[in-house]
């Protein structure tokens, strides 16, 4: 089975024959199983050549690169060799057909909403005059005649959302508000830090299948970054992301000493990513029956099986919408 794996050291990534090695500054030697490795995570200084590269092409491995603070710089994406023409003609009249983009972004932020919704319902008594608030942009979403009207209700739903949390948050954790560049507080990192993971996560789900990345519908499309991601991710933040950060918060699973900051910039430092990065694997594998395939799916798949609905709505198979968890 094919999982991702975290680099956090110093050292250097080499392929010697058909093995793929981490070797650390002090000499050890990793051998790391190439044909299970879904996507590489490199937070430490590493080293690696083309040679390295053209290898985990073959593959289809994506690296994902992040900064100092551990947050994502970029990857380097293997050369598709799942695509379609037809579909990618498909994907872009959807974009350029106003009513259809506006379709497909009003999906995106409605299942955002819900899932909001599903995170503060388990806290009713104490964020109800919250919950009603977010009900109420939730409806002007749905009304919205544009992009920008509708992401001016969802940036209101988050400021909204995002003032609920120093009521969950227990143990000295608050944030005042929401900073992301850069962040300031540990609140802030834990966002910051677990959305990083989820864009990655996402990309890595498309890059299976036929989609374009760089086509998307909420997010405006870019030469710079790989939109289509950011448009899932808001699906699944709210689902995966934010539990987590309740959850590791309120049951001391993470403490201050896991922040470092420095320049007024506050970030997790080792050993509070690698508690974050292990829960977030274990988030990613958790199972749910599927009440359509009746069968158990786990939560990663659910990001693949929503790229696969995009596919089918993109081509008139099948008209599109978004999971909105049930569970």
């Amino acid at each position: 089975m094919e999982r991702d794996y975290y680099i956090f050291s110093n050292g250097a990534l080499k392929r010697k024959d058909n093995t793929l090695y981490f070797i650390t500054s002090e000499d050890t030697k990793k051998a790391l199983p190439v044909e299970q490795i879904d996507k590489l995570h490199v937070y430490g200084e590493v080293d690696f050549n083309t040679k390295f590269l053209n290898y985990l092409t073959q593959f289809g491995i994506i690296v994902n690169i992040y900064n100092y603070y551990g947050y994502y710089s970029g990857s380097y994406y293997p050369r598709k060799k799942n695509v379609s023409g037809f579909l990618l003609v498909n994907q872009a009249m959807h974009y350029n057909d106003n009513d259809k983009r506006l379709y497909l972004a009003k999906c995106f932020i409605d299942s955002a909403a819900h899932h909001i919704l599903r995170n503060l319902k388990r806290h009713k008594e104490d964020v109800s005059e919250f919950i009603t608030k977010i009900e109420i942009e939730r409806e002007n979403v749905m009304k919205a005649n544009g992009v920008p009207e509708l992401m001016g209700a969802e940036g209101r739903m988050r400021k909204i959302y995002y003032e609920t949390f120093n009521i969950i948050l227990r143990n000295g954790f608050e944030m005042n508000k929401r900073e992301k560049r850069p962040p300031t507080d540990p609140v802030n990192a834990l966002i910051s830090f677990g959305n990083s993971l989820m864009y990655t996560t996402v990309l890595g789900e498309i890059y299976k299948t036929q989609l374009d990345p760089t086509i998307s519908f909420l997010h405006e499309p870019s030469t710079k970054r790989f939109s289509l991601s950011l448009d899932l991710a808001e699906i699944f933040k709210p689902l995966i992301v934010d539990p987590i950060i309740f959850s590791i918060i309120n049951n001391r699973i993470i403490a201050k000493n896991d922040f470092d900051i420095e320049d007024g910039i506050c970030f997790l430092n080792d050993k509070g990513r690698k508690k974050f990065v292990s829960e977030y694997e274990k988030k990613l594998e958790t199972t749910i029956k599927h009440r359509k395939l009746n069968r158990k799916v786990s939560y990663k798949m659910f990001i693949r099986l929503e790229c696969y609905k995009l596919i089918k709505h993109f081509i008139e198979d099948e008209k599109y919408k978004p999971l909105k968890a049930w569970w």
